[in-house]
C-alpha cells in the first residue's frame, strides 16, 4: 500500500477509513496531492475526478443525497475552494451530509504575496455546521477536529468544513503509516417527545375540526403505511404534498395551486386551519407560503430533529424528532372528531381535476402541454431528479406516479448545480434516473457533463424555450429589451453540439408527433446517456399557464 509521507494527510486518511467515510470526488490540483495519493491508492475508497470545482461539489451532494451518509469533496489551495460555496450552501439549507476538505498553504504564506492563496480559514463560515482549522503536523488536538467536523456532518445532516494545511515536497509517499490516529465516536442520541407536551397537543387537536398537515422535500419511504393510512382515514385532516414530498395517497392534494390559486377570500377564511402541522424540508409552492401568512392558522406544530423554520410566522411548537416517532407516539392519543373539512376540500380537488384535464386536452403545444407529456412518460420505479426555477414548477402540477422517486435542490432553489446533483444521484442510485431541466439551468451547468461517471441509463429532457420562461409568469413581465437580455436572458442556443462533444445520445421534438418519437428513442435504447432536447414557443408559454389558473373556477 502506498501512503503520503506527510503525517496530515495521513491522518485524515485514517479516521475517514476507521468512520466509514468512503466516497471521495477530487478536484484535481497540486496542493492537494497528499490527500489524492492516498484516497486514490487505497481501495476501500470510491474516487471520482472531476475538475470543475462547483460541478463537483454538486456532484458530490447528489451522492449523498442518495447515501444519506457523508461525502466528501477535496480541492487545491486558492480559488478552487470557493467553487465549492453553492453546493455547501444547498447542503445546509438541504440538510445533507458533505465534507469538504481543502488544501491550504501553510498560514505564514497567507497574504505576503504567494502564488494561489486566499484566506481559507473559515472561509465557509455563515453556512457550516463545524470548521476544522487543521495545524501542519499531525497532532491529538488534530485528530479531535477531524473527528468533530464528521460527526457533526452525521449528527446534524450538513455541510462541514476542514481546512489542511500542507508544505512542499507534496508527492512523497511511504510503505508504512507514521502516525496512529484517534478515532472519536459520534454520539448516537435518541430523540423522544416529552409525555406531557404529547397530552398537551393532543388535546388541542382532539377539540378542532379543521387540521392540515403540509409536508416539504423527504426521502423516499421515509414515513410508515400505518401513518399515512392514519392521516387518510381522519376526515378532519387534510394533508398537502408535494411531488418533492414523495409521500402518496389517493386521498392527499398533491397540487396545491391547483387547488388554492382561484380561491375567493371567503374560502381562504372558510378552509383556514386551526391547526397546522409540518415537516419534510423546503415547498416550493409560494402559494400556500402567501396562504397561511396572511390566514395564520391558531396553532403551527413544526416536526424535526434539527430546524424548525418559521415560515408562517406563527410557529406556535417544535417537536426535536422524526416524523415517524411522533405520530407513533401521538396517534394513540387523538380521537374522532366529527368534521366534513376533508369532504369540502376533496370535492374541490375532483373539480379542479376535471378542470384541469379538460383544459390540458385543448391547449397548444407548450411547455405545459411538454410537461404533461414528459412526466406521464417517465417509467416506475425509477428516479426523477427535477431543476429549479421553472420546470419544479410546472411538475407540481402533474400527478407523477407514486413508484416513481422525485428529487429538486430546494434548499437555495438555485439553478446552479442540478444536473451535476442529478448525475452524482445517478452514480449512487442505480435506478434509471430522467433529469428534467430547463435550458437556461442546463446551459449554466453544462460542465456537469464533463466526467466519465454518467450512467449509460441516464437521461436528460431539456425544454428549451429560448431563455428563462420562469420570468414570463412572475409579476413585472413586458416585452422589452431590457426585460429579454436582463430578465429572461434569451439565447439560440441549443444542446447538440454539447451531446457530441461529451458523447451523449440527442434527440430533438418541436411538436406533440416528434415529442412522442423522441420519448420513445429516448428510453428504447441504454447503451449511453441521452438528451431529448424540447423546443417549445418562447411567448405562447405564460399566456397558456396563467390562463390555466383562470379556468379553474
Amino acid at each position: 500500500m502506498i501512503y503520503p509521507k506527510i503525517p496530515l494527510a495521513q491522518s485524515l486518511l485514517q479516521i475517514f477509513l476507521a468512520k466509514g467515510i468512503t466516497n471521495i470526488i477530487i478536484s484535481p490540483g497540486s496542493r492537494n496531492a497528499p490527500l489524492t495519493i492516498g484516497f486514490a491508492s487505497n481501495p476501500a475508497f470510491q474516487c471520482y475526478s472531476i475538475a470543475d470545482e462547483r460541478s463537483a461539489a454538486f456532484f458530490a451532494l447528489g451522492i449523498a443525497q442518495q447515501t444519506r451518509k457523508p461525502t466528501v469533496v477535496v480541492c487545491t489551495s486558492g480559488s478552487a475552494l470557493l467553487n465549492y460555496y453553492p453546493a455547501f450552501s444547498e447542503a445546509f439549507y438541504s440538510q445533507i451530509p458533505l465534507i469538504v476538505v481543502s488544501a491550504d498553504r501553510p498560514q505564514n504564506k497567507i497574504d505576503i504575496g504567494d502564488g494561489q492563496t486566499i484566506r481559507q480559514v473559515n472561509v465557509f463560515a455563515n453556512h457550516s455546521l463545524y470548521n476544522a482549522n487543521l495545524l501542519e503536523a499531525a497532532s491529538e488536538e488534530n485528530d479531535r477536529k477531524i473527528n468533530e467536523a464528521i460527526n457533526t456532518a452525521i449528527a446534524k445532516k450538513g455541510p462541514v468544513h476542514i481546512n489542511a494545511p500542507f508544505e512542499e515536497p507534496l508527492y512523497e509517499t511511504v510503505s508504512e503509516l507514521s502516525v496512529n490516529s484517534t478515532i472519536i465516536a459520534s454520539a448516537k442520541v435518541n430523540r423522544t417527545v416529552d409525555n406531557k407536551d404529547l397530552q398537551d397537543s393532543a388535546s388541542i387537536w382532539n377539540k378542532a375540526d379543521r387540521k392540515l398537515i403540509l409536508i416539504g422535500v423527504n426521502e423516499p419511504n421515509s414515513i410508515t403505511e400505518e401513518v399515512i393510512k392514519a392521516f387518510a382515514k381522519d376526515e378532519s385532516v387534510v394533508v398537502m404534498t408535494e411531488n418533492t414530498s414523495n409521500v402518496c395517497h389517493e386521498s392527499f392534494i398533491s397540487n396545491i395551486d391547483t387547488i388554492i390559486t382561484p380561491f375567493t377570500d371567503e374560502d381562504f377564511k372558510k378552509f383556514r386551519p386551526e391547526i397546522l402541522v409540518t415537516f419534510g424540508g423546503m415547498v416550493v409552492s409560494k402559494r400556500i407560503k402567501a396562504y397561511f401568512r396572511k390566514y395564520k392558522p391558531d396553532h403551527h406544530w413544526h416536526i424535526d430533529t434539527i430546524r424548525a423554520y418559521d415560515t408562517f410566522g406563527c410557529l406556535s411548537e417544535h417537536f426535536e424528532v422524526e416524523p415517524n416517532t411522533f405520530f407513533e407516539e401521538f396517534l394513540p392519543l387523538t380521537s374522532k372528531v366529527e368534521s366534513d373539512y376533508f369532504s369540502q376540500l376533496n370535492a374541490i380537488k375532483e373539480l379542479r381535476k376535471e378542470k384541469h384535464n379538460n383544459y390540458l386536452a385543448k391547449i397548444p403545444f407548450t411547455d405545459f402541454k411538454v410537461f404533461e407529456k414528459v412526466i406521464g412518460s417517465i417509467p416506475k420505479n425509477s428516479q426523477l431528479q427535477i431543476s429549479n426555477s421553472s420546470a419544479i414548477r410546472y411538475a407540481q402540477l402533474i400527478p407523477i406516479d407514486s413508484s416513481i422517486e422525485v428529487y429538486c435542490n430546494r434548499g437555495t432553489s438555485g439553478i446552479d448545480g442540478s444536473t451535476s446533483t442529478a448525475i452524482g444521484a445517478a452514480v449512487a442510485n442505480f435506478k434509471p434516473t430522467v433529469f428534467i431541466t430547463g435550458d437556461i439551468g442546463f446551459l449554466y451547468d453544462s460542465n456537469a457533463l464533463w466526467n466519465n461517471y454518467i450512467p449509460k441509463n441516464f437521461k436528460i429532457i431539456l425544454i428549451n424555450n429560448g431563455g428563462g420562461g420562469i420570468f414570463r409568469i412572475l409579476p413585472g413581465h413586458s416585452e422589452t429589451p431590457v426585460f429579454n437580455t436582463f430578465f429572461e436572458t434569451s439565447h439560440k442556443l441549443t444542446a447538440e453540439h454539447l451531446s457530441k462533444m461529451f458523447g451523449l445520445d440527442y434527440f430533438t421534438a418541436n411538436d406533440e408527433l416528434s415529442l412522442s418519437k423522441g420519448l420513445d428513442l429516448l428510453y428504447s435504447q441504454n447503451t449511453k446517456p441521452a438528451i431529448l432536447e424540447i423546443f417549445t414557443p418562447t411567448e405562447e408559454n405564460n399566456t397558456v399557464l396563467l390562463q390555466y389558473f383562470k379556468e379553474l373556477i
